[in-house]
């Protein structure tokens, strides 16, 4: 598919041990959802195997899969996994979001 995504190896470790600990296969679904306070927000969930029309991105024997609707959405994004002071989260670095909330957790095209 011509829009990529890419799984940053710290979010691959993170989904890793979710998924383990979860006793699932090591597959993060991330789709986006209308609503948040900037119009989108990204929605993410262990899954158990991608769908036939997903786009598939691989790193570290961890997969990230997203459905075409939300590809058009979040094509050519960037999942990271950050630990601060503040906590820790899954960040999407999504080029095609023009406007973002504070929290990070939604964006508007």
């Amino acid at each position: 598919m011509a829009q990529t995504l890419t799984l940053t190896p710290a979010a691959a470790k993170r989904i890793a041990l979710i998924a383990q600990k979860q006793t699932k296969p090591a597959i993060l679904r991330l789709s986006v959802e209308g609503g948040g306070c900037s119009g989108f927000q990204y929605k993410f969930d262990l899954a158990e195997g991608a769908d036939g029309d997903d786009c598939v991105s691989e790193t570290d024997g961890v997969k990230l899969v997203v459905d075409p609707v939300s590809l058009d959405l979040v094509g050519g994004s960037v999942v990271d996994f950050v630990e601060s002071l503040g906590g820790a989260a899954f960040r999407v670095e999504n080029p095609n979001a023009a406007a973002g909330c504070g929290c990070g957790s939604s964006f508007g095209i």
